[in-house]
């Protein structure tokens, strides 16, 4: 068998090429899929920890306030509601 000729060799090249194309176009879509489901899986933690710190935020002005001393606690005045933080 002789050697193949330019043209046949190029037209190898660009079938290879062809084909790589399309594996990278497939991957791109799964790699597109991952980044949409991610950023949906994001979005509801985000949104969990937000309501997590409410909740602590309620709890904490629900706490006495310890600049008011022990009388504060036991006739039930809560927390000022001052963040601290």
């Amino acid at each position: 068998m002789s050697d193949p000729t330019p043209i046949e060799q190029l037209v190898e090249r660009v079938e290879r090429l062809l084909l790589r194309f399309d594996e990278l176009q497939r991957t791109n879509e799964l790699l597109s899929e991952q980044v949409s489901a991610l950023t949906l899986e994001r979005d509801s933690l985000r949104s969990r920890l937000s309501a997590a710190r409410a909740r602590v935020d309620a709890l904490l002005d629900r706490l006495p306030d310890p600049a008011a001393g022990p009388s504060a606690a036991a006739n039930g005045t809560g927390h000022s509601g001052a963040n601290t933080r």
